[in-house]
Formats: structure tokens, sequence, C-alpha cells
């Protein structure tokens, strides 16, 4: 067998055998992103928090951008891997979840590391600088603008740099026959990348379907 099914008591097995697991801060930030109901599912795993707190140490990420911050568990776990010096900038439109993040970089210490721009992430990101500087750039936004989120990003990415996409096998619909909503963006989206020659492209069949492309 090359996949089976992962369990809630496989993935704490597998968290529990990690580097990095769920403290009191995390497990504080949790909790009040529970309380928010049906939308929590839009959180992170842990497992997936571990791989982007790797990821960001393995690139030597001085410089990363979020795009989509929701309640900054991701966030949190970018800025636990950034190197001596390093920040992250989150872009995200909603003051009330990224709220909870804020509370939580400051418990976590971490809040110098973290800027929060409130606007639409677009905007936000064609206003960066021309010069490709940033180090790790991971997007977990709204999928219909995955497209231009990687148009922004990819030139200013450093050579090297990894670029890391969730969402992008929507729960393995995006295979299906017939299929509406996110899903015909997200299957143009991962056309558009797969045929992108500035990157080296890997799909990863876990969590919610993951991309990593290191920029050539």
């Amino acid at each position: 067998m090359r996949s089976f099914t992962v369990t809630d008591e496989v993935r704490a097995y597998a968290v529990g055998h990690g580097s990095w697991r769920p403290d009191e801060v995390v497990e504080q930030l949790q909790a009040e992103t529970r309380a928010l109901g049906g939308v929590a599912g839009m959180q992170v795993g842990d497992d997936q928090g571990q791989l982007l707190t790797l990821l960001t140490r393995l690139v030597g990420a001085r410089r990363a951008v979020e795009v989509g911050t929701f309640t900054g568990y991701s966030s949190l776990c970018i800025a636990r891997g950034l190197a001596e010096g390093g920040t992250l900038l989150c872009c995200d439109t909603s003051a009330e979840w990224t709220a909870i993040g804020v509370r939580a970089w400051e418990r976590a210490g971490l809040r110098d590391r973290i800027e929060l721009r409130l606007a639409p992430a677009l905007e936000t990101l064609s206003g960066l600088p021309a010069g490709a500087d940033i180090d790790l750039a991971f997007i977990d936004a709204d999928k219909h603008e995955y497209a231009a989120y990687w148009d922004e990003l990819v030139p200013r990415v450093r050579p090297g740099g990894l670029l890391v996409v969730d969402n992008v096998l929507w729960s393995g619909e995006v295979i299906a026959e017939a299929a509406g909503g996110n899903i015909p963006v997200l299957r143009a989206f991962n056309d558009k990348v797969a045929a992108d020659e500035r990157v080296e492209v890997v799909v990863l069949p876990a969590f919610d379907g993951l991309t990593l492309a290191r920029k050539r």
C-alpha cells in the first residue's frame, strides 16, 4: 500500500514524534480558534505546523511572507523557524480573526518578528519591492486569487527560495469529473504551476494537498 487513512490517532502519534509539539501557547490559540465554530477548520493542523517550521529552517529564511493568516497558527510556526533577525509579513483582511493570532504571537515572544498588514493581499504583495529577497512564501487564502498571488510572489522569491501552497487537492475533489466552486480554479492554478519553468515543483498528497515549489 502506498497510502492509508490518517486517523486522529495516527496524526497525534506523528506529531508526538516530531521536534516541535503543541505547547501552552499553541493549545490556548487552538482553543480560541475552536470557539469560532465551523470556520476553525481553516486552521492548519499540528503536523502541517511542524512541517512549516522545518521548511522555514531548511531554507534559512530571514524574510518570509504569508498570504492568509486566519488566527495565526501557521504564522506562529513559520516565525519560530526564522533565522536570527528574520521577519514574517502576514497578509489578511480580518481584524477579528488575526487579533487572536496577535495575542498568541505576543505570548510566544514573537510579536517583534511578525508584521501584520490588514488589506487585500494583492494590494500588499504588489506594493512589495521588486527585488528577489523573499526566502519563503506560504499561500493559504482565497483560492480564486491563487494564480494572482503566485504571479506577484514568484519574481520576489530568491533563487533557492521556497513557495508553499495549501489546499491544492481540495480533499481529493480536484480530480472529480463534475466539479464547481473552488475546484476549477485550483485545477487551473495547479496546471499553471506545473508549467512554470521558474520553479521545481512537488505536490504532496498530504494534509489537503500541499505544493512545494523551489525557485530556480
